[in-house]
């Protein structure tokens, strides 16, 4: 593999890194700041899957729409199938809780949720790249 394809798909993984641990961050926060640690649980997993999509040569639209970045990522794995319904639970959190509206932050619970499902994309994603770890470690 040529070192810069290497390069850029460990920015798409330190990116994705950052996003879930400032999510962790942010929760833990006082008070925690519940509506943009799901922002970036929702961030961690988008770019968990460019990642993905940029080692298979896949072209991908600058979507926040995790659905479609699975189904892409399924053409080439079928494993990644069962992030469909995480795909689900984070994609509204691209926009939800950004601005003023009726609801303005989620619940305590939604985010504990989001942060593990933005984890276990983010753990699969590395699972499926061999040399990852040598840009991240998602053990924190």
């Amino acid at each position: 593999m040529v070192d810069s394809k290497k390069f850029e798909i460990g920015q798409w993984l330190i990116k994705a890194n950052n996003d879930l641990r400032s999510a962790k961050q942010l929760f833990k926060a006082e008070p925690p700041l519940l509506d943009t640690a799901v922002y970036h649980c929702q961030q961690a997993a988008e770019k968990a899957l460019k990642a993905y999509l940029t080692l298979q040569e896949i072209p991908f639209f600058k979507i926040h729409h995790l659905t479609v970045l699975v189904e892409q990522c399924m053409e080439v794995d079928p494993t990644f199938e069962k992030l469909l319904d995480i795909a689900d639970i984070l994609t509204p959190y691209a926009v939800a809780f950004r601005y003023p509206g009726d609801v303005i932050e989620p619940e305590y619970e939604d985010v504990l949720i989001a942060i593990e499902a933005s984890k276990e994309v983010l753990t699969l994603v590395v699972s499926k790249i061999s040399f990852a770890t040598i840009f991240i470690d998602i053990s924190q």
